[in-house]
């Protein structure tokens, strides 16, 4: 199966370089004109709130949110590649509490995609992407133990399919019948608990180790992938992004759901405010809690975060 998916992806590859190729000596003839377009996005969010000798009681806290979006596309009439890089960091500090991580993201996305003519919005398309994160993740108070760690876990999915783009209606609806899912636990640690779905370490009756935890998991399946943007009124953009995969052979109908919408409020070109819900629901992801002091795993739950903020941004 390993190798149908890569011999399948050569063969469009090279079928998307060939076209590429006509295409960018046609254009040659015509003009010098560059393809390429790029935007740049940064932003820094803030929130604050302190007391003093406030009769209500409450916790002084600082929060704020870096944020990163870097968008590089090449286009022609038939030929499109986009590539996109996002990274999210941020941190909490209240009274009397360590500091605290409040989201840490990075993603690496990049989908190419051809047409036979300029009437369809239809591409044949083969789309790329990897996620992971920068620093260890907590379940807070517990801060002895790490959940998550830079690599542990990183997603990778590759796969083909056709993507529907409406430039218009700033609408994109990628299906692929055929995507390989990676995924990786490069710390020995939490592979060896079976973090994230790969096979854990197995022991003897005595609790001595016989056979490490696998530090992979590669499936195959059917994925599925929106965005919509849109203006609901004037300086006010609603974003929508939605994964859908499930794993043919284990479970197959067994959805993994990663949604987010943002809402952003534009004040002027610089200050802006935004609010956003990110949904995961993932049956490999286990949960973990604190019950009587002691970090305990349970099933997987639906993860859910919520996100207002204001600050600036900057575009180039």
């Amino acid at each position: 199966m390993k190798f149908l998916l890569k011999a399948a992806f050569i063969l469009v590859f090279f079928t998307y370089q060939n076209a590429c190729s006509q295409q960018i000596i046609q254009t040659k003839l015509l003009d010098t004109t560059s393809h390429w377009k790029k935007k740049n996005t940064v932003g820094f969010d803030i929130s604050q709130i302190a007391f003093m000798n406030w009769n209500a009681g409450g916790n002084s806290s600082i929060s704020g949110l870096l944020k990163g979006n870097f968008l590089r596309k090449y286009e022609t009439d038939n030929l499109k590649w986009l590539n996109e890089v996002i990274v999210r960091y941020g941190v909490n500090k209240q009274d009397g509490i360590e500091l605290r991580k409040t989201d840490d993201a990075f993603q690496l996305n990049s989908t190419v995609g051809y047409r036979r003519d300029t009437i369809s919005n239809w591409y044949h398309s083969a789309k790329f992407n990897f996620n992971t994160q920068f620093t260890n993740g907590y379940a807070y108070p517990n801060t002895d133990n790490a959940i998550s760690k830079p690599m542990a876990p990183a997603y990778i999915f590759l796969g083909i399919g056709a993507e529907y783009a409406n430039k218009e209606k700033k609408l994109s609806v990628y299906i692929s019948p055929l995507t390989q899912k990676t995924t990786l636990v490069l710390d020995q640690t939490l592979a060896n608990q079976g973090a994230f779905g790969v096979e854990k370490a197995t022991y003897d009756e005595l609790g001595n180790l016989l056979t490490l935890g696998k530090k992979s998991r590669t499936e195959l399946g059917f994925l599925v992938t929106s965005f919509h943007k849109r203006e609901l009124f004037k300086n006010m953009n609603l974003e929508n992004r939605l994964n859908l995969y499930s794993d043919y052979i284990n479970n197959f109908g067994n959805v993994d759901v990663d949604w987010q919408m943002q809402l952003d409020l534009i004040v002027n070109e610089y200050v802006r405010a935004n609010i956003g819900a990110h949904l995961i629901y993932d049956d490999d992801i286990k949960a973990k809690e604190e019950i009587d002091g002691q970090q305990v795993t349970v099933g997987p739950k639906v993860q859910l975060k919520q996100l207002l903020g204001v600050g600036l941004v900057y575009e180039f």
